[in-house]
């Protein structure tokens, strides 16, 4: 199918434009207030498109359960750690990285939770694609070490919480939501992520959104292209092909981040990310290779 090639490349695209707009984000409001607002939205937006396409809804309570406890760790609690993190100072760099061990994880248990097998290439991908991520941001890192971390000890292990909380949200949805119509799985998830962000805004934020037409832009490509764009893709990929397959694209984010932050920012792309960025998609190939992995699930 026509999707099923260009899928992954849009979904790349589009999931790469959180980056930019949480930083244009943080300026205008609390990260968590905006993520509160881009769930709720993001639920509301789904729920029409269930009404316009009749979709059909989890028949059991179960199933209901299954995909708002997903959305907690899928949307809730990792964009509320990462968006945190971000809001509290961590390097972007910094969070790219940990954005980059998420596959790696997830390829790792995946054998555990769902007895997918990898390949002896696949294996190699993941370590390249690993490696290609911190030779691509080796300045930024470096830039980190020189400066300290100093008061951002709690924010980065917040940070690296949220990457276990989205790998183990992409095995439960992988487990537990194979079947049923993806737009209503996507609402009720967005409706549990909802549910653990309001009361951590509350607790934690001053409910700051300062209503410029800056903000409502970002909250609105946060929600039509990211939450219901690159989140639909992400959904599909999973259920179309093999978890750690759909988790290894996210070795991609930082590479492409960094050509739209040179484009949109002024920011100069080194070397380091040039090579990196060349690694990264070599590795990404060997783990999407058609026909290189095997699938055993018991």
């Amino acid at each position: 199918m026509m999707l099923d090639r260009l899928a992954p490349a849009l979904f790349v695209f589009l999931w790469s434009t959180g980056w930019i707009v949480a930083k244009y984000a943080a300026v205008h409001a609390d990260p968590l207030t905006f993520l509160a607002g881009r769930h709720a939205l993001a639920a509301a937006a789904f729920f029409i498109v269930c009404l316009i396409t009749r979709a059909k809804w989890p028949k059991s309570r179960t199933q209901i359960g299954h995909a708002m406890f997903s959305g907690v760790f899928l949307h809730g609690l990792y964009l509320a750690g990462v968006w945190y993190a971000i809001g509290q100072g961590v390097p972007a760099g910094l969070s790219g990285i940990i954005a980059g061990l998420q596959p790696l994880l997830t390829a790792m248990v995946a054998p555990l939770f769902l007895g997918e097998r990898l390949k002896p290439l696949q294996k190699i991908g993941l370590a390249l694609g690993f490696a290609g991520i911190l030779i691509a941001i080796s300045p930024q890192l470096l830039d980190v070490f020189e400066r300290g971390l100093a008061g951002l000890a709690v924010p980065v292990l917040i940070n690296l919480v949220s990457m276990t909380s989205v790998t183990y949200g992409t095995l439960y949805q992988k487990r537990h939501l194979q079947e049923g119509d993806l737009f209503s799985i996507a609402t009720l998830q967005f409706v549990g992520a909802l549910i653990v962000t309001i009361p951590l805004a509350l607790a934690l934020e001053n409910l700051r959104f300062d209503w410029t037409h800056e903000a409502i832009f970002a909250m609105a490509w946060s929600v039509l292209g990211l939450s219901m764009g690159a989140v639909g893709l992400l959904l599909y990929l999973i259920r179309r092909g093999q978890v750690s397959r759909a988790a290894s694209l996210i070795y991609l984010m930082p590479p492409v981040v960094a050509i739209e932050a040179a484009i949109l920012f002024g920011e100069p792309l080194t070397l380091p990310m040039i090579v990196g960025t060349a690694i990264v998609v070599a590795g990404v190939y060997m783990v999407n290779r058609k026909g290189s992995a095997e699938r055993d699930l018991r």
